[in-house]
């Protein structure tokens, strides 16, 4: 079943030459092997999970199963049974991590040799604390869906080999002048074709892919024909993105979740990313709210890192003079000075109490924090 973050769970029909290949391309990049201990992080239900486990069963190595995950059980197989690798998304990585400095371990198991990331990008300082905990694993990530039978693209963060940490993959106009602000994914996996489609002028447009990788159709939706998912069939994954010179994958934002703000179109992941960049934010999550004028007006709803605090001119809340200030002249200003093209720069700023809501896998629905925010009238400044 996909999550559904967009719309409503579709059932995905995948046939076991999918899965085949997507596991011959997981042994290939990632590396397992016969000698490897696999723990189960992901549930088999998600196709990251199955994938996975089916890489690991075809290469031959052992696997450890946990009842759900948890950072203290997860942490406890790792030692108990010298796992060697593991798949995670952000926020398993997150609370594994948190796990480890509330025990007061600078260093974590270092059996562990390969930890593979999917269900978004890592941020700088995720990789950072990954490679702490973990310093003899080869960390990558993964981009890719339900679809196309789990991942499409492949990226090296860490190499203890290399002893090198990627730069981080938020790219700006600083190091990539010629090309748009966007997320660097990696490189496809050798089974998989990827293109851009878009018009002549840009080039930027929406990522398509085709392969044995795709799936036979949704279920209840099944072609009435007997085509083959290769037979010059392209599935259009939602995501819009570009190819650079070196045959990088950069994925700008999703389709569906892109603000048209003004005319122009805005994509929320690209304006995340900018604001993740400042010491003050833990966690943000932009979304388009109507407006008269603006047909959408951009607003970031925030999570603030501990010891800084909320200061916009109408805010009751006292000033602590041991606590760092933010507001939503001193974000925009942030954003101008990375380079934030005008119109992207939120307009309002919301400071979200709790965790923003997500999927089992980690996964943020946008779409329930853009229904809580439609309920409230007051933006400016909001506590919610």
């Amino acid at each position: 079943m996909t999550i559904g973050t967009t719309g409503r769970p579709k059932g995905v029909t995948l046939s076991h030459s999918a899965l085949v290949v997507q596991s011959l391309a997981k042994i290939a990049i990632v590396g397992y092997g016969e000698d490897d201990v696999y723990l189960h992080t992901a549930p088999l239900c998600h196709i990251g999970g199955i994938s996975s486990a089916l890489a690991l069963l075809m290469a031959g190595g052992c696997h450890i199963l946990l009842p759900k995950f948890e950072a203290k059980l997860a942490v406890e197989s790792i030692d108990q049974h010298s796992v060697t690798s593991l798949i995670t998304v952000p926020a398993m990585m997150t609370d594994l991590i948190s796990f480890y400095r509330t025990k007061h371990i600078s260093v974590g198991s270092k059996s562990v040799k390969k930890v593979l990331n999917g269900a978004g990008g890592l941020s700088s300082g995720l990789i950072k604390n990954a490679i702490e905990i973990f310093p003899r694993a080869k960390l990558l990530s993964a981009y890719g869906m339900t679809e196309a039978c789990s991942s499409l693209t492949f990226m090296t963060l860490y190499d203890p080999a290399r002893e090198s940490c990627i730069q981080h993959s938020y790219a700006n106009s600083s190091n990539l002048a010629h090309k748009p602000d966007g997320i660097c994914v990696g490189k496809p996996a050798p089974h998989i074709e990827i293109r851009i489609a878009g018009d002549d002028l840009s080039c930027i447009g929406r990522i398509l892919t085709r392969g044995p990788h795709l799936m036979l159709g949704y279920w209840g939706q099944m072609p009435s024909n007997n085509s083959s998912p290769t037979d010059e069939c392209w599935l259009d994954t939602g995501d819009i993105g570009h190819i650079d010179d070196c045959g990088n994958i950069w994925l700008v934002g999703r389709l569906k979740g892109r603000i048209k703000s003004g005319g122009e179109n805005v994509y929320p992941e690209e304006v995340e990313a900018v604001l993740l960049q400042h010491p003050g934010i833990s966690a943000s999550v932009v979304i388009g709210l109507p407006d008269s004028r603006l047909t959408e007006m951009v607003v970031a709803c925030i999570r603030l890192k501990d010891n800084w605090q909320w200061t916009d001119s109408s805010s009751n809340h006292p000033v602590n003079k041991n606590e760092h200030c933010l507001s939503s002249s001193v974000l925009q200003n942030f954003c101008r000075a990375k380079d934030l093209t005008a119109f992207k720069i939120p307009k309002k700023f919301v400071v979200w109490k709790n965790q923003f809501p997500m999927t089992t896998t980690g996964k943020l629905r946008r779409d329930q924090v853009r229904a809580e925010l439609m309920s409230y009238r007051q933006l400016s400044p909001s506590r919610l």
